[in-house]
């Protein structure tokens, strides 16, 4: 008699273990968060994404991934090793990889504090206007 199971026993779950994000993701793997995705596909892990829906004219959804832990530890040798074929400039622990990071980082700031300076210079500048027309008579 063979042993298979009966068709009327329930199936244990295949996934029992919850996916992990792309935070977790990225303190395992020396690789810029940016791009965990496309190292996952490379290093084939199991991966979900969620959003990312267009909205039109405004651009499109955040994309939220979530990778399979059992994957994830399986390629962390690897990918740690460079068995893996991932550009100098994804990983963490090249210079490339941080010098690309560091100047991410630099320019999302710069254009950071332009932003709120010229935010702040229109706002002193309606001030100003108002202040002076309820003044001048």
């Amino acid at each position: 008699m063979p042993h298979t199971p009966d068709p009327e026993t329930p199936q244990p779950a295949q996934d029992d273990e919850r996916w992990l994000n792309s935070d977790e993701v990225a303190k395992l793997w020396p690789v810029r968060k940016h791009w965990l995705p496309s190292v996952a596909r490379r290093a084939d892990v199991r991966l979900r994404s969620f959003g990312g829906a267009s909205r039109g004219t405004w651009g499109a959804d955040p994309t939220t991934h979530h990778f399979h832990p059992e994957d994830v530890r399986r390629a962390a040798p690897a990918i740690a090793e460079g068995s893996i074929d991932i550009p100098s400039d994804w990983r963490t622990d090249t210079p490339d990889g941080r010098r690309a990071e560091f100047w991410g980082v630099l320019s999302t700031r710069i254009a950071l504090t332009l932003f709120l300076t010229a935010l702040a210079g229109s706002v002193l500048l309606g001030l100003g206007s108002v202040i002076f027309l309820l003044t001048v008579e």
